[in-house]
């Protein structure tokens, strides 16, 4: 009697007065009644756009090592490590970050439907943590990545991080441009300039995946945390996208990152700070017939009686200064082999400037 008395009151409405009156059965639960909603605000309406619209260019990698069983001694491959990428183009390219598949054997790429592919290696460029695999789908079943630019980017903007932190597929995190132009070591110890800062959860796994603006374009690529424990402490950071879209393409094209060269050899900094000279790459070695040479510049070396014979410190390439090896190299990572530079030397306190056609390095 009681149950079809409160049913009765829940079809008519009249649940709240019946909660009042009548006691439910021995055992019998009620569950709470549900409150209704408005409409989801127009950030969180964002948000959702960007992911549905975005997820299926992010991919999930799994890298592979080959590992010999000591009873049996069969080869299999088993999984190293994991990472996240994202599809660059109708091609099947896809890009993530150097240290994710560094070591490895093979890689496989898990797309958003949750299919696996075997993935091949196309290049790879460590100064900027780069590296480009590909994987052999139908036009049709993949989504290139919208891309943006960095250029313009302010403290402030709002960003979202798509990855796989701690192999959870798929993540969605938010946050701002943090900070801009910060510098991190890539795997081989170069610098990394113009890194953009992120307090978007980054975390283990989401190395490789994309840094997307408000518009769901890609800015970035997340390729480091900030964090004493290993997990997001709110400070993260990204490659910024002009940097990937001079480099990827180049990667795809070549294989590989052909650095224009100078044909010089650089003395190491601590020795230069000791004879206390001025800022720049100082000349230990010239290739015979390089640019340099043709170019009339002269290495430090050691005269018949012990003396130093001043040499030439490049300064400044198309007056960009370089204060050291690092930076004359990324300078000339923005130029091509073939094209000719201007050089400010100085040589015993006197500046000139000299032109040199760039070579292609080894």
């Amino acid at each position: 009697m009681r149950t079809t008395l409160f049913r009765t009151a829940l079809a008519t409405g009249l649940l709240a007065a019946v909660h009042l009156t009548v006691p439910a059965q021995r055992g019998e639960v009620l569950s709470r009644p549900v409150a209704p909603r408005g409409p989801l605000a127009a950030d969180e309406l964002a948000n959702i756009d960007v992911f549905k619209r975005l997820s299926p260019s992010v991919v999930h990698i799994t890298t592979l090592e080959v590992a010999r069983d000591f009873f049996s001694r069969s080869v299999q491959q088993v999984p190293r490590g994991t990472g996240t990428g994202f599809i660059w183009d109708h091609q099947g390219h896809v890009v993530t970050n150097f240290h994710v598949i560094q070591g490895g054997d093979a890689a496989r790429v898990t797309l958003a439907d949750q299919s696996t592919h075997r993935a091949t290696l196309v290049g790879v460029f460590p100064d900027r943590d780069l590296a480009v695999l590909k994987i052999n789908l139908p036009r049709e079943k993949l989504q290139p990545i919208p891309v943006g630019t960095s250029r313009d980017l302010q403290v402030g903007q709002k960003v979202y991080a798509i990855g796989n932190p701690f192999g959870l597929d798929q993540t969605l995190t938010t946050g701002i441009v943090s900070a801009l132009n910060r510098e991190i070591d890539s795997a081989n110890q170069r610098t990394i300039r113009g890194v953009i800062q992120t307090d978007a959860a980054i975390n283990p796994g989401n190395s490789g995946g994309p840094l997307l603006d408000s518009a769901g374009r890609l800015i970035g690529v997340n390729t480091a945390i900030y964090s004493p424990s290993g997990a997001s402490a709110g400070i993260g950071f990204a490659i910024p996208v002009d940097e990937v879209n001079r480099i990827v393409p180049r990667l795809v094209r070549d294989g590989r990152i052909t650095r224009p060269a100078l044909g010089v050899a650089s003395m190491p900094e601590q020795v230069q700070r000791a004879l206390r000279l001025p800022d720049g790459v100082a000349l230990l070695q010239v290739t015979p017939r390089g640019p340099a040479e043709r170019a009339g510049l002269q290495p430090f070396r050691r005269a018949a009686d012990g003396s130093i014979v001043h040499g030439d410190i490049i300064t400044a390439i198309d007056d960009e200064a370089v204060q050291n090896l690092d930076d004359m190299l990324t300078v000339l990572e923005k130029r091509q082999p073939g094209e000719t530079v201007t050089l400010t030397v100085v040589r015993n306190g006197r500046t000139r400037k000299v032109s040199a056609a760039l070579a292609a390095s080894d």
